[in-house]
């Protein structure tokens, strides 16, 4: 039995809607993404909201809007997928990298007070694994020390903190819906705010330099950041759907729970107190991690690490002069690394695939 790390969940819904697009004619950003953006609005309840390329070319956008750029520092946490520190270089700026808690790898604020410096311009909390940063410690921190809030919550649509949707707490926030994420327009990204001003920032940085297509004015520097109605018209379908694909991932994780339950070595990660959580990734801790990643390969399971901490990323080896890159300042991130396995998780797998998962890793587990 074959067994992927990830497969969408798409269906016939979705080509119908597809279709329509060719029925009206309009392939381009048209009524199809102004449908979709009302619901995303309606969803986390934020005043305003523009779609970006993807959640990366989002995060850019955000940071660019709220004026973020050369001799600035954006707070990062170690243990993310390196787009979120790629797009703080991207603006110009320099990502200032922290360590994460180990019950759940989210920012860990202890961390960015001691990292903060004279330069520090912003923080970038990025949700993980389907629930959320501890937002009340966030934005505490960034008003003591000024600093504007993006939040990358490319995996956390639908999950709210106290209630209060993410991407809504701070200047603005971004979601993505890559082809593994929650919701999928194949590629794509949404960038919310409730400031009228970063808004208008946004709409003539991603248009080209002015508010309305049509016109030969622009106002300022911008670009084409837009997205098309192709894709829009799947991310309507998949919206409806969230509801079930939430239900049926949490099901995902109760199954994985009651049978990986009592395996010597295992532990599961905790969703963050007085969040919500839609499972983006079924995510267990293990004392041989990368050697059990590699018996279920054997087996045709596809499985993956946590994430590779930042300040170890060749791509980032330029900043080790100015900053303090070694293991020491960020031990969670490297424990999750080194101890983290995500299975699979997707909405369409089935019982027999999370049986067969769960027999190797009681197999695995047997011999080691």
């Amino acid at each position: 039995m074959k067994v992927p790390q990830f497969s969408p969940w798409l269906t016939d819904e979705e080509y119908k809607e597809i279709y329509s697009c060719f029925e009206r004619n309009w392939i381009t950003e048209g009524p199809k993404s102004q449908e979709f953006s009302e619901e995303l609005l309606k969803l986390t309840k934020a005043k305003y909201g523009v779609f970006a390329p993807n959640g990366t070319l989002g995060l850019y956008l955000a940071l660019k809007a709220l004026r973020i750029g050369p001799n600035d520092e954006v707070i990062v946490p170690d243990f993310t997928f390196v787009g979120s520190a790629t797009a703080v270089q991207m603006a110009g700026a320099t990502p200032l990298f922290v360590d994460v808690n180990r019950e759940n790898f989210q920012i860990d604020i202890s961390s960015c007070e001691l990292k903060i410096t004279p330069h520090t311009k912003a923080i970038m909390p990025v949700h993980i694994y389907g629930t959320c940063a501890n937002m009340e410690e966030v934005i505490t921190f960034a008003k003591k020390h000024r600093l504007s809030v993006i939040e990358d919550a490319a995996q956390a649509i639908g999950v709210c903190f106290k209630e209060k949707h993410t991407g809504t707490f701070g200047d603005a926030g971004v979601f993505s819906f890559f082809a593994d994420k929650t919701i999928t327009t194949g590629e794509g990204g949404f960038v919310i705010t409730n400031n009228e001003e970063t808004y208008k920032n946004l709409c003539l940085l991603r248009n080209q330099g002015r508010i309305h297509r049509g016109t030969f004015i622009h106002e300022e520097i911008g670009y084409n950041f837009r997205i098309t109605d192709i894709q829009a018209a799947v991310g309507l379908v998949q919206i409806r759907k969230l509801k079930r694909i939430a239900e049926k991932k949490l099901n995902i994780a109760k199954q994985y729970t009651e049978q990986l339950k009592g395996i010597p070595g295992i532990t599961f990660f905790k969703p963050q107190k007085q969040a919500s959580w839609i499972p983006f990734r079924v995510a267990i801790l293990h004392p041989d991690a990368h050697a059990l990643i590699d018996f279920m390969a054997e087996k045709e399971i596809q499985s993956r690490t946590f994430f590779y901490p930042l300040h170890k990323q060749p791509c980032f080896s330029y900043l080790s002069g100015a900053y303090q890159l070694s293991d020491t300042f960020f031990p969670n991130a490297v424990y999750g690394y080194d101890h983290g396995v995500c299975l699979p998780s997707f909405p369409a797998i089935s019982d027999e695939q999370i049986d067969f998962i769960c027999q190797a890793i009681r197999e695995f587990a047997s011999h080691a």
